[in-house]
């Protein structure tokens, strides 16, 4: 793995953790009823991301 894809790992994992804390207050106050299914499919997206970096 080359310094940008730890770099950019490393940004992703900041975003899953700022997602799941959103995701956790969506569910709390469902102000919209879609939000939470977006964030997850969001944490989803970056965690597939993380998987494909981690493999090259």
């Amino acid at each position: 793995m080359d310094k940008k894809a730890k770099k950019r790992i490393e940004v992703l994992r900041k975003k899953i953790s700022q997602l799941q804390v959103l995701l956790s207050a969506a569910k709390k106050q469902p102000d919209d009823p879609n939000e939470p299914a977006r964030l997850e499919a969001e944490i989803s997206h970056a965690e597939e991301e993380i998987a494909k970096l981690k493999e090259s």
